[in-house]
């Protein structure tokens, strides 16, 4: 698929389900770990998608095994930190650049990584300055970088976590490969959940860490191999659950439960209930769509990965929705807040925009508009909800493929037609 793909309003069953791939941002801590463990590891149903598929060419050249058995991943780790020289491409991937960096720094030897342009824009400062105040020889202050790495020695470091939760957590994976036990310290933590998803994954592979007020504390110690199974996505699911509150239909996610998962991103579901949709089951999560949405104010500072989502059904809800708390999100693969706004603009449709929050009002949007996808996929795909209403043209539909490379494909399921639109 390239060019543009128009989604266009269809007949959408009553009752339907999806199964949506791996969820990202675990498999690529899951990969991570694994990599630097003693042993072998597999991933069970982990995501094959670009983000995914950079980490683990990285890890290949690094040193450790990764290979495909089926749908598993099959991974023979280093048994610690890296201790060859090498050179690293993270492509447009945050989980990728912004975890390697720490766990190469971590280690010995001299290391270049470099990313796309868009990560290369993205911010890289605080985990630099974190690294660095525990002895870590890094040339550069955004990708490019250049390290010459001889360990970390540990100690309290203090870390801003104000932009992205990405910097804590790669800190965190480092950290049990300091020379002295690490403090890592924190005021301010934006998408808080993703932390807590670093916390249980380094546990999947025999890490403890110690969780108090504002801090995290990590002593020596290693990973050990693992048998790891991946969760759904509950970013990508967003869009089908969201889309069947649209239509008034009920959608099932297959292997999600809300009560099991530790994604922020099915904060969602909660917003979707705010504004009258039903939750049938938690586990698998079923949720039925209302007959008429209401308008609703909500925080979304711990799930601004899927504010696009509910931006998009806004429209359609009976009175205006408010959300707040997404600031960092000017700094993710775009200025999600400005490209939200302006194509809901292109679209006719009435929006207040703020540095940390959108108000989205009702209206009817225009249809077959052409929209810009900014290259990024959580915009090719939020923008597609509008489509189960009116008929959108979206550019660049290849986009998708970094997270889910078989969205478009998948998005007929919810009535909507998916074509090719040039």
């Amino acid at each position: 698929m390239s060019g543009a793909v128009r989604v266009a309003p269809g007949r959408p069953p009553s009752r339907w389900q999806v199964r949506v791939p791996g969820s990202k941002s675990i498999t690529n801590r899951a990969l991570l770990l694994a990599g630097v463990a003693a042993g072998r590891s597999r991933l069970r149903q982990p995501l094959r998608a670009d983000d995914t598929l950079v980490m683990a060419q990285a890890l290949r050249d690094l040193g450790a095994g990764v290979e495909l058995d089926g749908d598993d991943w099959v991974v023979d780790g280093l048994g610690g930190p890296p201790r060859a020289d090498a050179s690293l491409w993270c492509g447009m991937a945050g989980t990728a650049g912004r975890f390697l960096v720490p766990v190469v720094c971590a280690g010995h030897g001299r290391f270049t990584l470099d990313a796309h342009e868009q990560l290369r824009r993205r911010p890289l400062g605080p985990v630099l300055s974190s690294l660095r105040s525990q002895g870590a020889a890094i040339g550069g202050d955004a990708f490019p970088l250049r390290i010459d790495a001889t360990g970390l020695h540990g100690g309290v470091v203090d870390v801003d976590a104000s932009i992205s939760s990405q910097f804590l957590s790669g800190l965190l994976m480092a950290a049990p490969f300091a020379r002295e036990p690490t403090t890592l310290r924190f005021g301010a933590l934006v998408s808080r959940p993703y932390v807590r998803l670093t916390l249980e994954t380094m546990e999947a592979f025999s890490v403890t860490v110690g969780v108090g007020d504002g801090e995290l504390g990590v002593a020596p110690q290693s990973y050990r191999a693992a048998d790891y199974a991946v969760e759904p996505d509950a970013s990508t699911a967003s869009y089908f659950i969201a889309a069947a509150a649209l239509s008034g239909t009920m959608v099932t996610i297959p292997w999600l439960d809300l009560d099991e998962t530790g994604q922020g991103d099915t904060e969602l579901v909660d917003h979707l209930r705010a504004m009258g949709a039903e939750v049938v089951s938690r586990g698998p999560l079923t949720l039925a769509g209302p007959s008429r949405l209401r308008g609703v104010t909500v925080d979304m500072a711990n799930s601004s990965d899927v504010f696009m989502t509910l931006a998009c059904v806004a429209p359609f809800a009976e009175g205006p929705t408010t959300i707040e708390g997404i600031g960092h999100a000017r700094v993710k693969e775009s200025d999600r807040i400005a490209a939200t706004a302006s194509n809901l603009r292109r679209l006719g449709i009435h929006v207040d925009e703020g540095t940390d929050f959108l108000r989205v009002h009702p209206g009817v949007p225009v249809a077959d508009v052409r929209l810009p996808t900014y290259d990024d996929h959580r915009i090719a795909m939020a923008f597609s909800l509008i489509g189960l209403k009116v008929p959108v043209v979206l550019e660049d539909p290849d986009v998708v493929a970094k997270t889910c490379p078989t969205f478009f494909a998948l998005w007929p399921v919810t009535g909507a037609s998916v074509s090719g639109a040039g």
